[in-house]
């Protein structure tokens, strides 16, 4: 993966589609690998974090999942050149899975948002296998317990971040047949219509942000971050010393 930093973070420069071909090879391969999703507000929490960013930086994947990202990227003369949604990335991934067989697992949000997410899958692409779905309420143990006994290969994590990542993280070899883990965020409540999705419109001219604003006023204060990563990215502190 071709690859620049942005507040110490790597980003993939690659267009999605050679992302998802490359998600695949590692799948065919048995490659244990994780899809991190990067935006300004994971960033701006984390940038004086080394540990953190050591973790994420170790992976093969770092999605650039925000349009302030491809703006911080523009301003250095990088290439990245279009955001890349973390709930687009994952039913990419469920689309051509189906090619391969794949098992999927669901994890995560409150009680039946994943089953009902599982049902939307399965009306979408014919043929998905969903091998099991669980809250993300239950012991992180029980849950490890109950993925264990599906065979999934390819796990989705929604528990919000950075919980959903630290989940990853401590059971990653504990979790014996995954081998492409993917934090989704709030994605299992916008698959299973719990929440609904901003208008084409708004996604295509990057206003996805503002309409989740509108429809909770209280993620005002966390996209007050994006307004200390823009001064950082405007006064070039983003670049390694």
């Amino acid at each position: 993966m071709n690859k620049e930093k942005i507040l110490g973070f790597n980003v993939c420069t690659n267009s999605s589609e050679t992302i998802l071909k490359n998600i695949f090879k590692d799948y065919m391969n048995k490659n244990k690998v994780v899809i991190a999703s990067l935006n300004p507000e994971i960033i701006i929490k984390n940038y004086k974090d080394k540990e953190f960013i050591k973790k994420i930086n170790s992976q093969k994947y770092q999605i650039p999942d925000g349009i302030g990202i491809v703006y911080a990227s523009k301003k250095q003369n990088g290439k990245v050149k279009k955001r890349i949604a973390g709930i687009d990335l994952m039913q990419s991934i469920c689309a051509k899975s189906v090619s391969y067989n794949a098992k999927i697992f669901l994890y995560g949000a409150k009680a039946g948002v994943a089953e009902k997410a599982k049902q939307e899958l399965e009306n979408t692409y014919n043929n998905i296998k969903i091998v099991g779905t669980c809250n993300g309420y239950i012991e992180e143990e029980k849950a490890v317990e109950i993925i264990n006994k599906t065979d999934a290969e390819i796990l989705f994590v929604g528990l919000g971040s950075p919980k959903q990542e630290q989940f990853i993280e401590k059971y990653k070899n504990s979790l014996k047949n995954i081998v492409i883990f993917m934090p989704i965020g709030g994605s299992l409540d916008v698959i299973s219509k719990t929440i609904k999705r901003a208008p084409n419109w708004m996604i295509k001219r990057n206003l996805e942000w503002f309409y989740r604003v509108l429809k909770q006023p209280k993620r005002i204060f966390r996209h007050l971050k994006l307004i200390e990563f823009l001064i950082l990215v405007l006064l070039n502190k983003w670049k390694e010393e």
